[in-house]
């Protein structure tokens, strides 16, 4: 009797081995034949490619899913989506920043700023983040609100361009004109002709 329950437990795990196989061929094949539609194009054919699958509690159906809507316009789907896989991994920061885009693209800046406050209390010292948050509270003319955030992404990158030359123009803002100055100085020695640059020192002067 014990063996024959030891048989039956042998060729459930195997069939089960086999048909978890299957289920992964047939996501590999679909991932697949939507690479090439997107290539041509086709996003609503890819769409539906890995609509046909069981995606609830896949993750990288819906994020491949969230890119897809989004190629294809269809932004509040694309959302939808990447909530799905943030549900799914809540630790991962990729969904939330993909989920970015279809947001901006329908001016819905309340949310954008959410999203990005939420990605902040999984990485703090995400220098995307950081630096958009940046971004949002310059645009606001909120020069205090938005130095917090671009100290962080350019202590994390003091060279980068982007986060001297903003970081600048938010000191000069903010009345801080040595800062200003040695960021303006600074982004001359990335780009040496850079006119933000050189107008923002022209200023200080």
């Amino acid at each position: 009797m014990e063996i024959l329950k030891k048989s039956v437990l042998v060729i459930l795990l195997f069939g089960l081995q086999l048909v978890n196989a299957q289920d992964q061929k047939t996501i590999q094949d679909a991932f697949s034949k939507s690479y090439t539609l997107e290539t041509s194009l086709k996003y609503n054919e890819a769409i539906e490619t890995l609509k046909g699958l069981n995606s609830v509690e896949n993750y990288p159906i819906q994020l491949r899913l969230g890119w897809l809507l989004y190629s294809a316009k269809r932004y509040t789907e694309s959302v939808t989506a990447y909530k799905k896989a943030s549900e799914i991994m809540p630790a991962s920061v990729e969904p939330l920043l993909a989920s970015v885009n279809p947001l901006a693209v329908q001016k819905k800046w309340d949310e954008v700023e959410k999203i990005h406050l939420a990605i902040l209390k999984i990485d703090p010292k995400n220098s995307i983040t950081n630096f958009r948050l940046g971004q949002m509270y310059y645009n606001k003319k909120e020069y205090a609100k938005a130095e917090k955030y671009f100290s962080t992404s350019l202590n994390l990158y003091p060279f980068d361009y982007d986060s001297m030359l903003m970081s600048g123009w938010n000191y000069y803002f903010l009345g801080k004109y040595s800062e200003a100055k040695e960021l303006f100085n600074r982004v001359l020695l990335y780009s040496p002709s850079d006119a933000s640059a050189k107008e923002g020192l022209g200023l200080i002067k």
